[in-house]
Parts: C-alpha cells; sequence; structure tokens
C-alpha cells in the first residue's frame, strides 16, 4: 500500500525556503531511481539490471540494491519530491556524488552548503546483514573525502545512529517538565552516540556528556 504523498514541511523545505542550497545523498540512489549513468549508476545501459546485487524484482531502469532501504528515504514521502518533479531531479541524489564533489574539491569547496548522507544497506552497520567492519571504513572514508579537501576548514560533520525503543538502558531518555522522554509502545530507547567534527570546536578531542535527541540536528 502506498502512503498518500506527505505535505508539512521538511527540513529540506525550510533550507530551500532560505535559500540554502542542500541533499540528500543516498547510497544506491541512481540505481533505485532510474537515473541511468548517473553517479553510483552500476547496471549499465540495459534493456536489464546488469548488476547481480540488485534485487530480483527490479525492473529496468529501476535497479535497486537487494539492501537498498526505500524506507530510509524520508523526501520520498513528500508530494514536493515526488517523481518528475524539479525539487527531486535538485535535492535526492546518490551518494557517489557527494564523494566526487569532495574529491574534487582541490581549489575551492564543491559541497553543498548542507548534505544528508545515508550509505546503502551493506554500509550502515546494522547487525544482521551488516558489517561493523565495512560500515565504519565507510565513514572514514567519508570524513577523509571531506578533511582532505578545501571544504575541511568551514565544515561540520555530525555523525549519528537510529535505535529502535524496547531496548533496556538504565538511563530514562530526557523529556520535557521532569517526565520522561518520547518513546514508543515498546518503551524508551537506547542513548546512541553522535561524532561532531569541526574545526571550531575547542581542544583535538572532547567528550560531552549532554543529551540531546536527533532533532537537535536539524535545530543546528
Amino acid at each position: 500500500m502506498l502512503l498518500t504523498p506527505q505535505t508539512a514541511p521538511t527540513i529540506g523545505d525550510r533550507l530551500s525556503d532560505a535559500g540554502v542550497d542542500w541533499a540528500w545523498y543516498a547510497g544506491g540512489w541512481s540505481n533505485a531511481n532510474g537515473d541511468v549513468d548517473g553517479p553510483g549508476w552500476t547496471n549499465g545501459p540495459g534493456p536489464t539490471c546488469s548488476d547481480p546485487d540488485t534485487l530480483t524484482t527490479a525492473v529496468f531502469p529501476n535497479c535497486p540494491d537487494k539492501l537498498f532501504q526505500f524506507h530510509h528515504q524520508p523526501f520520498n514521502y513528500y508530494r514536493t519530491y515526488a517523481t518528475g518533479t524539479a525539487a527531486r531531479a535538485a535535492h535526492l541524489r546518490d551518494e557517489q556524488e557527494f564523494i566526487e564533489q569532495a574529491k574534487s574539491s582541490d581549489r575551492s569547496c564543491n559541497l553543498k552548503p548542507v548534505s544528508f548522507i545515508k550509505p546503502v544497506g551493506a554500509e550502515n552497520e546494522h547487525p544482521g546483514y551488516a558489517s561493523a567492519t565495512a560500515g565504519s571504513m565507510h565513514l572514514v572514508d567519508l570524513l577523509e573525502a571531506v578533511r582532505n579537501s578545501r571544504c575541511a576548514k568551514d565544515t561540520m560533520v555530525v555523525v549519528t545512529y537510529d535505535e529502535f525503543g524496547g531496548q533496556w538502558d538504565h538511563v530514562t531518555p530526557p523529556g520535557q517538565g521532569g517526565k520522561r522522554g518520547p518513546h514508543d509502545v515498546f518503551g524508551p530507547s537506547t542513548r546512541i552516540p553522535a561524532l561532531v567534527i569541526s574545526p571550531g570546536l575547542r581542544g583535538r578531542f572532547v567528550v560531552d556528556h549532554t543529551q540531546y535527541d536527533t532533532t537537535s540536528v536539524l535545530a543546528t
């Protein structure tokens, strides 16, 4: 069942309205979206999907990877970024494009002012189907691409993870007015780490014990 296209404002809309360019870069996006010969495309000229890791039910030119997570593409659910729209083409891009932009930033920064990056399933460190080692090495590659570019001097990177509720944690999630924080029907979730890398931080390595939630990233 397809969801009704959503119309509530997103962080993407807020950025666009403020005149700030941005993009959501997803691993495997070009294959899944049918962007033939786009950055990250691995399925040849057709008429069938040639990448052996393609989902078996795929129909060319939409050739998603077996571990491409459709439900991890939030903007895809909004009418503004529907198939065929200019906003979709401008802002929903393949992760390989971000990597190429970072690596080409030798004389000036070619990255957009705001970038969201979601690796493909095999590189997201999820237990059960992905390798933590492969995922962490991919993260290092992304960070090195930024650090070795002209973008490094004025770029802040936030690395964080998602987590499902219902897992025991002896620390109650932060909430409002002394009440426990947001949680689902299974209970509060576990705490997750956030790594912030920026030339503007005080000290080379600082541990901050302040608790936030993931909406803090959007607020920043």
